[in-house]
């Protein structure tokens, strides 16, 4: 192993709900908000789809003092199924995060998965990049955040007084309301609905629209049930856009209320893998002004042909964060791995 963690360390493959407090106790004073850790460790670990995810644990006599796990997603690519396996929830007690415990339960996850996916893949920070590359990841891409403001009064009391402010950001949105709404009157009408859960007409969608050559997540109504109909704290509901009340879909969207801001989680279209038509887009936007979002938000990784229909509508880039992925599969890479890609933040564990 890489690494020369400390005497007394050791790794081993967790059993839930047998360790379930221990994991818990661990994330409570490690990893993000404990009101969410009971909700997404019984939902993530032991409902999923597609079989339980693999978690680790590392141990410092006797007590565990880390956690790392790869849950299992169906991946399509090149019109096969790929085994994929999404890296989450690491966590390292801080009395124990030195290099040498955190590659030690690294390397023990990636040991156990061999064998059972092909690659894992997931979304480091930044400033984790240097020990992610010596643990065999290699960068495949950015996961990048692309926004529309559709309020601007508040962004303008950044520059200007509250009183120019207000009247100004008035008159922007209803010049962007107006301009939208010509382009709309151009395209062919649409039916906009919203639904609290997953419509039978989403299942359709999925098995109908290409879905391309390059990696791509399975969004069939199993998939998308658990994802997001039952995960804990996240809110979600679908924007469905149709040609009739109830004829056949042209596009979903998943999205999440964030404050003001209406975050757009995963979305799939009639184009499917190949983009979207930016006269969907702004049908969504149309949705979300309606309802009084002051923003939209999307995280995608894919190419800039598939993001060409959302910058049509008028959606800039923000920022991003790295994807990282290594193949476990038998032989090397295919060549052509990881340079097409459609994840969004649905890909994610939260």
């Amino acid at each position: 192993m890489n690494g020369d963690p400390a005497p007394g360390y050791r790794t081993e493959t967790a059993e839930l709900p047998r360790d379930r407090d221990a994991v818990l106790a661990l994330w409570r004073d490690n990893l993000g908000d404990p009101a969410r850790h009971a909700g997404k460790l019984d939902w993530f670990y032991l409902r999923g789809p597609f079989g339980k995810p693999l978690l680790q644990l590392l141990r410092h006599e006797g007590a565990v003092v880390g956690s790392c796990s790869v849950a299992p997603r169906r991946m399509l690519w090149h019109g096969g199924e790929l085994r994929a396996g999404l890296l989450a929830d690491m966590a390292v007690d801080a009395r124990h995060r030195t290099l040498g415990p955190a590659m030690m339960l690294q390397e023990s996850l990636l040991a156990a998965a061999a064998g059972r996916f092909d690659f894992v893949y997931g979304f480091p920070n930044r400033k984790s990049l240097p020990v992610v590359k010596r643990l065999g990841y290699a960068v495949l891409g950015e996961m990048s955040r692309h926004s529309r403001v559709l309020r601007h009064a508040g962004y303008l009391q950044r520059k200007l007084p509250r009183w120019l402010a207000q009247p100004a950001g008035a008159a922007i949105d209803a010049g962007f309301a107006l301009r939208d709404r010509l382009r709309l009157l151009a395209a062919p009408r649409m039916v906009a609905t919203w639904c609290a859960q997953v419509d039978s007409r989403m299942e359709t969608l999925w098995q109908t629209a290409p879905h391309g050559q390059g990696l791509l997540g399975v969004r069939d109504a199993t998939m998308l049930r658990w994802r997001f109909d039952e995960a804990p704290f996240t809110g979600a509901r679908y924007l469905l856009l149709a040609d009739g009340a109830n004829g056949p879909l042209r596009a979903w969207f998943a999205c999440q209320a964030v404050g003001g801001v209406l975050r757009v989680c995963d979305y799939w279209c009639e184009q499917g893998a190949a983009g979207i038509d930016a006269v969907l887009v702004l049908a969504l936007v149309r949705a979300a002004r309606r309802d009084g979002h002051t923003s939209i938000s999307l995280e995608h990784a894919t190419s800039p042909e598939c993001l060409a229909g959302w910058r049509r509508a008028g959606f800039v880039h923000r920022d991003s964060q790295p994807v990282v992925g290594r193949w476990l599969g038998d032989g090397p890479a295919p060549a052509e791995f990881g340079k097409d890609w459609y994840l969004t933040a649905g890909d994610e564990d939260e």
